[in-house]
């Protein structure tokens, strides 16, 4: 199976084992020097069968330092200590050189650029390079090459895309210059080619050294496919592989998409790019699967690919799909909200689906050892948190019940995969259950649960995830003294009614939205009016739609875009007052401004109330009862699967 993807490929003389490969990303971690982390974070993937890895930005200069500290020699013996471990696993480790310029600087430091035009993230004016600075550049950029050499990895990477510094030169829509580096392709181009040249002469023709470029960014007057392409045309002579990415600032939740978009949604774009070059080349772009990659390789839009989130949420991805055991693979979700949206919110990489990702060493992936004593578990709630405590606990050798009150596992996940471009959401539930079927958990569906039948079942613990309910009482956050005037009027809905659990909800022509809880059920509840014909009005009580959700920018915008064009007003800070037969009055927070909205359909979207009657119930029972996932308040699938699987882990 996937012939085409596991023929080595050679690079500059250096042989890379098959054609995965996990691009560049930050992990948070702390470096080599620090703890273990890092480390084994990388070599979980190597194990898993990965190819090539390209080790995550290390700023050139300390002006913007990463967490790879490559403008010190020092860098040289952390390599060797880190290639040592993956050396054996046959994986080929590349760095990736960057500098942000106008997009990022350490606070107090002026960031550079090629001309004065900020950054639309970052808004801090750049300074214009000097010529004395492109040269220091330069020689940071080649000694950084030097050091990584040394240090025995196996290449090298250029960061040009996605409008950092290098793409700041590249693009017409930011560089203004007039000089030497500014104007012509060839002079916007100079820059790259410095670095590029400079680099070769410090490692040599025989160590591979390629350039990631934005096949497309994304911005009036910016660089597009036909532009990218010549560059790479006139750098093919310094280069060894091209790397094509997609998107930069201007739209940064392109960059990383989410669900919000298919299936290798950036290949039509760096096709035009990767076939006008004979260099080998390397795409990405949400691509999930063997049979994805697979069919990239065998139609020549690339020579490599790479599967950084698929392998994020599963590092034995590439082992279980070669020896068919593809229902065993943890699914990426796609949504972002734990890679990206916590490395961005808390500086520390998470993934919504394996919580060891990141913190292999606290959390060793899988199950590290088999329980002690074998005990009878029951499991009550058929959620995200149920079947992840269930699954855990049979790896370990437990004895599993698992009832669910409904005839389908899945709770609120399988309601919100009903919405609009959140179908992928749906994997989880679905390989969650297949896992305990395989591992024999005793499934008890279409089963209310009481405290007597708990009791019946003589267990010797209890792990109760019953997750949460809609209110019903017309609460809101901002006006907890108030309920709304009217939320019992029958053309008011909650999120459950527009999507499942009865969907009795009746969609009429002008709808209105109180987001109160900020998170993506709103925006999906949303997305559902639109698809029934409904004109919409999003009301946020916060600054903006998805404001809880992590890391907007790149977890939201894409869908807040999508919204936009299908029409939907948006009125921030404001909650309700009143709800009407006609319309919904509306006041701002925190002054004294009123408005009203014509509505024939109200959903309101809140904070859930947690489901704990059965845990207070069997209160003082003479077996141990856990209380875990939407039940404790928890909200989101990251922190209910990440609970559930350090509870199991733990009895």
């Amino acid at each position: 199976m996937y012939e085409k993807l596991f023929e080595p490929l050679d690079i500059a003389g250096t042989t890379i084992d098959n054609r995965i490969v996990r691009s560049a990303h930050s992990t948070g971690s702390p470096w080599v020097d620090k703890g273990e982390d890092f480390a084994e974070y990388h070599l979980a993937r190597a194990r898993g069968g990965v190819g090539m890895s390209i080790l995550e930005i290390a700023g050139v200069m300390p002006m913007t330092a990463t967490a790879i500290p490559i403008y010190e020699d020092r860098i040289v013996g952390d390599y060797q200590k880190l290639m040592d471990k993956i050396r054996p696993t046959g994986m080929k480790v590349f760095q990736q050189l960057w500098h942000g310029g106008s997009a990022r600087a350490l606070p107090g430091i002026t960031p550079w650029s090629a001309s004065d035009v900020p950054n639309p993230i970052r808004q801090t004016v750049p300074r214009p390079m000097t010529r004395m600075m492109i040269d220091d550049l330069v020689e940071a950029f080649a000694q950084a090459a030097r050091r990584v050499k040394e240090g025995g990895l196996d290449g090298l990477e250029i960061h040009a895309a996605h409008g950092y510094l290098f793409g700041q030169f590249l693009s017409p829509a930011t560089n203004r210059r007039t000089d030497e580096y500014g104007g012509s392709l060839e002079n916007r181009v100079r820059l790259l080619s410095d670095v590029l040249r400079a680099c070769r002469a410090e490692v040599g023709k025989d160590f591979p050294i390629g350039v990631r470029l934005s096949s497309d960014e994304q911005i009036e007057g910016g660089l597009h496919p036909e532009d990218t392409a010549k560059i790479v045309q006139s750098i093919e002579p310094d280069i060894d592989f091209v790397d094509v990415s997609f998107s930069s600032y201007y739209r940064f939740y392109k960059i990383i998409s989410t669900l919000d978009d298919s299936l290798g949604y950036e290949l039509p774009f760096s096709a035009q790019v990767t076939r006008l070059t004979s260099l080998p080349t390397l795409v990405t772009g949400r691509i999930m699967t063997l049979e994805d990659a697979n069919q990239v390789v065998v139609s020549g839009i690339a020579d490599m690919v790479s599967m950084v989130r698929a392998l994020i949420a599963d590092p034995e991805l590439i082992i279980k799909a070669r020896s068919g055991r593809n229902e065993e693979i943890r699914p990426c979700l796609g949504t972002s909200q734990g890679c990206v949206g916590q490395l961005m919110t808390t500086g520390r990489l998470a993934c919504i689906v394996n919580p060891s990702a990141g913190r292999e060493v606290t959390t060793p992936w899988e199950t590290p050892t088999t329980a002690m004593k074998k005990k009878k578990i029951v499991v009550v709630g058929g959620g995200p948190a149920g079947l992840e405590s269930a699954r855990t606990a049979a790896l370990r050798g437990h004895e599993v019940h698992l009832f669910e009150m409904r005839k389908e596992v899945g709770g609120q996940v399988a309601i919100a995969a009903s919405a609009p471009f959140r179908a992928d959401l749906g994997a989880l539930p679905r390989f969650l259950a297949a896992e305990c079927a395989r591992l024999g958990v005793r499934m008890h569906l279409g089963t209310p649960v009481d405290p007597d039948l708990v009791r019946a079942e003589n267990p010797d613990e209890v792990i109760i995830a019953t997750g949460s309910t809609p209110r019903k009482d017309g609460f809101q956050v901002w006006r907890p003294a108030t309920p709304i005037v009217g939320y019992d009027l029958p053309h008011v809905f909650s999120s459950w009614d527009v999507f499942g659990f009865g969907g009795r909800a009746v969609i009429g022509k002008r709808a209105v939205v109180i987001d109160d809880g900020g998170d993506f059920d709103a925006i999906s509840v949303a997305d559902k009016l639109v698809a029934a014909g409904a004109h919409v009005t999003f009301v946020s009580s916060g600054d903006f739609m998805g404001q809880k959700v992590p890391f907007p920018p790149q977890t939201v915008y894409s869908a807040r875009e999508r919204l936009i064009v299908s029409d939907v007003e948006f009125i921030t800070n404001m909650s309700a007052v009143e709800i009407t037969k006609t319309d919904v009055e509306l006041e701002a927070l925190g002054a004294v401004k009123r408005i009203r909205i014509e509505a024939d359909t109200v959903v309101l979207v809140g904070m859930n109330l947690p489901n704990r009657e059965l845990f207070d119930e069997l209160a003082g029972s003479p077996f141990p009862v856990h209380l875990i996932g939407d039940a404790v308040g928890a909200k989101t699938i990251l922190e209910a699967v990440t609970q559930a699987t350090h509870l199991a882990r733990s009895i």
